[in-house]
């Protein structure tokens, strides 16, 4: 039986993994974390039964006391950092769902995890489409010259552009340095109106709307064509296999991943 806590559980991702989790056979939840409120049964909250198990703020003294096998994290960019880092020093594995690291604090978080032998997951979407998309791109990339990426998220979402778009133009990156080959020089009237630069060279262009979960399309273009690749989640159900791929594969390894598609 793997032991799992949830931190951010009465957010709307935290809500989601609880319900799976109350549905996944070798798994029982210890922990549920959450600032918003403490005392809740999170049975009652989530599932509509009483399961004993209440909210209760996040501290290195409620860690050790539950002691999880692994925690799902999915909070807020601000304090994820040190969020993971605290797992690792107390010897707890992690699987963090929550986006806004930067590249030096992933790399930070590694040098930790390896030191301490403690496994640590990182994706920025485990939705399994989202992670083929990626994939796709990276394949993609070989044979183009130019490309962007346009993300599209519901307007809570605090950091922008989403880790997924960054991770993708990491991986096309890897096939070609600069996509903006041919391009003139350009002059913004608008600042940012040609969005952000990320790896070899591709603009991200973020937008921000309610109605949207998360999705996001890379446009290839060459003479005479436009090649598109897009995902859309319509439903956070979507992520729920690959959070417990992650979880399966963190239990039994100690090692540092960062990208759902190092699994799949």
């Amino acid at each position: 039986m793997i032991k799992v806590g949830v931190i951010g559980a009465l957010g709307k991702m935290g809500k989601e993994v609880i319900k799976r989790l109350y549905e996944e056979e070798g798994m029982q939840l210890v922990l549920a974390a959450d600032i918003i409120s403490e005392g809740i049964d999170i049975g009652l909250e989530v599932i509509g039964r009483e399961t004993g198990v209440k909210t209760e703020m996040l501290t290195s003294e409620v860690l050790k006391a539950k002691n999880p096998d692994v925690v799902i994290d999915f909070t807020q960019p601000q304090g994820i950092f040190n969020h993971v880092k605290m797992y690792i020093e107390a010897g707890v594995k992690s699987v963090i769902g929550t986006t806004g690291l930067k590249e030096e604090e992933i790399n930070k978080l590694k040098e930790i995890s390896n030191e301490k032998n403690t496994g640590c997951f990182i994706a920025p979407n485990f939705s399994t489409g989202a992670v083929l998309l990626m994939m796709f791109a990276k394949q993609a990339a070989k044979y183009f010259k130019n490309a962007e990426i346009i993300e599209l998220h519901h307007n809570q979402k605090k950091d922008a552009p989403s880790g997924t778009a960054i991770k993708t133009a990491q991986l096309m990156a890897e096939n070609n340095d600069n996509f903006t080959q041919g391009n003139c020089e350009e002059q913004e009237t608008i600042k940012g109106s040609r969005g952000g630069i990320s790896a070899g060279n591709i603009h991200i262009h973020s937008v921000r709307m309610p109605g949207y979960i998360a999705s996001q399309e890379v446009i290839f273009g060459a003479s005479g064509q436009i090649f598109k690749i897009r995902h859309d989640s319509m439903d956070r159900k979507c992520y729920m296999d690959g959070i417990m791929l992650a979880v399966n594969h963190v239990y039994k390894n100690n090692d540092f991943v960062y990208g759902l598609d190092n699994i799949l």
